[in-house]
C-alpha cells in the first residue's frame, strides 16, 4: 500500500476541473487499496466526506503559514513521503507567481516528489501586453523549479512533454497522464427523456458543456446563431456561466429566445442526464481540442457525437481515432455547417458515438490513470530519494 500526499490548489467543494479530477483520482487510488491525504486551501462550505480520504485544509493559499503547516505535518510522517502535486501555476495563489511554494517544494529533499502538470506556464506572445509576458517569464521559472524538484513528472497533454523534459533532470521520466471526464455516467432513461421533452420538443438538441471562459464564450456567441439557423435545432448550454451566455445570445439575437437554454451549474448526475439527452455536442476550443479538455471528455464518455475544433494543441489521436468531427479553430462559422451535416446523418452519428466511447475507454477513463500511477509506483520501489 502506498501513502499518497496529494497537494492541490483546489478540492471539492471548491469548483474547477482540477478539483474534480483530484477527487476522482483520490477515490480511484483508495479503491485500489492505497491511502490518500489531500492538502488544499480552506473553504467556507461544508467538507466533502469520502471514505478513505483524509482532507487537510491549509490556513491560507500556500502562503508562509501554509508552507509551515505542510512542513510540520509532513515531517511527522515516515520518510520518504510520496507527494503528488497537482500543478497549475495560478492554483497556488500569489496571482500565479508563487515562487516561494516552488522553492519550498525544492527543499523537500527527503520526499518522493511526483508532479502532474495540468498546465505548465502562461505562454509568451509578441503581441500581448508586457505584463503578460512578465507573468510568462515568472511561470517558466516556477515550472523549472518544480520540474527540477520532481522524481517523476506527468503531463496532461503530450504536447507539453518536451517542454517539461527540458526542465527535469536528465534520465527522469515524463509521462502522459490523460485527464478523464469529471462527470460520472448516470444511466437514467426516464430522466434523459424528461430533459429532451423539456428542451428539444420535436427538434434536434445540440449541447455544450463547459465553464464558459472568455475565449470559448466568444466562440459560442459567434457560432450558435448560425448553428440554430443551419440545423433548425434547439441548443442546451450546460455548466458554469451557461445561463449568462444564453442571456447574451438572446439579447444580441432576439430570435433565439426559446431556442437557446442555459442551465447554469448543475449537480454531476444532472449534467450526465442532460448531456445524454443531446443529439450532438458542440465543443469549440481556441487552441483546439486536446486531451486536457475535460469538457470534451464528458461528450466522449457519454458517446455523444461531437463537433469541435483543431488547433496547435490538438494531438494526432483525434484524427487517427475518427472519434470527433473537427474544423479549424479560426473558422467558427464552419461549426454550423458541420453540425447540420451531422444531424442529417444518423449513421454518421452512430459511428462517431461508437468511436468516442472506444477512444475514451482505451485512453482516458480514470482506471487507466490509476494503472499508470500504480505501475510507476511499483517500478520506483524501493524508494531512495535524497537529492543534493
Amino acid at each position: 500500500m502506498t501513502h499518497w500526499h496529494i497537494i492541490t490548489g483546489e478540492y471539492p467543494p471548491q469548483p474547477g476541473g482540477v478539483s474534480d479530477y483530484t477527487r476522482r483520482l483520490a477515490l480511484g487510488l483508495v479503491d485500489a487499496g492505497d491511502r490518500v491525504d489531500i492538502w488544499a486551501p480552506a473553504v467556507d462550505e461544508s467538507e466533502h466526506g469520502d471514505h478513505g480520504i483524509t482532507v487537510h485544509r491549509l490556513p491560507d493559499r500556500f502562503g508562509p503559514r501554509s508552507l509551515r503547516t505542510l512542513s510540520q505535518e509532513l515531517d511527522r510522517q515516515p520518510a520518504p513521503r510520496r507527494l503528488l502535486i497537482q500543478y497549475v501555476p495560478h492554483a497556488f495563489g500569489w496571482k500565479a507567481a508563487n515562487v516561494p511554494f516552488c522553492l519550498w517544494l525544492k527543499s523537500r529533499r527527503r520526499d518522493s516528489v511526483w508532479v502532474m502538470f495540468h498546465e505548465v506556464a502562461f505562454p509568451f506572445e509578441r503581441r500581448q501586453p508586457v505584463s503578460h509576458n512578465a507573468l510568462a517569464l515568472v511561470n517558466n521559472v516556477m515550472a523549472s523549479i518544480v520540474a527540477s524538484s520532481a522524481e517523476r513528472a506527468f503531463v496532461s497533454i503530450p504536447g507539453w512533454r518536451r517542454m517539461v523534459q527540458s526542465m527535469i533532470d536528465a534520465g527522469k521520466p515524463v509521462d502522459w497522464l490523460p485527464v478523464p471526464s469529471s462527470i460520472p455516467i448516470v444511466r437514467d432513461p426516464a430522466a434523459t427523456a424528461a430533459v429532451r421533452a423539456r428542451y428539444a420538443g420535436t427538434r434536434p438538441l445540440v449541447g455544450n458543456f463547459g465553464t464558459n471562459g472568455r475565449l470559448i464564450r466568444g466562440m459560442l456567441v459567434a457560432s450558435i446563431p448560425a448553428v440554430v439557423d443551419a440545423a433548425d435545432c434547439q441548443v442546451l448550454l450546460l455548466g458554469r456561466r451557461s445561463d449568462e451566455v444564453c442571456r447574451e445570445l438572446v439579447e444580441r439575437h432576439p430570435r433565439l429566445d426559446g431556442r437557446v437554454h442555459g442551465t447554469g451549474v448543475l449537480p454531476d448526475e444532472d449534467v450526465s442526464t442532460h448531456a445524454a439527452a443531446c443529439d450532438v455536442m458542440l465543443q469549440p476550443y481556441p487552441d483546439g481540442v486536446s486531451s486536457r479538455r475535460t469538457s470534451a471528455m464528458v461528450a466522449l464518455s457519454h458517446g455523444v457525437p461531437t463537433v469541435t475544433t483543431s488547433g496547435p494543441l490538438t494531438e494526432p489521436l483525434w484524427e487517427e481515432s475518427g472519434a470527433v468531427e473537427r474544423v479549424p479553430a479560426d473558422e467558427p462559422a464552419a461549426l454550423a455547417e458541420r453540425v447540420a451535416r451531422l444531424l442529417s446523418s444518423p449513421a454518421r452519428r452512430d459511428a462517431l458515438s461508437a468511436r468516442a466511447v472506444s477512444l475514451y475507454l482505451s485512453q482516458f477513463d480514470m482506471p487507466h490513470s490509476i494503472r499508470v500511477l500504480r505501475d510507476a509506483d511499483l517500478a520506483s520501489r524501493p524508494l531512495t530519494v535524497v537529492r543534493a
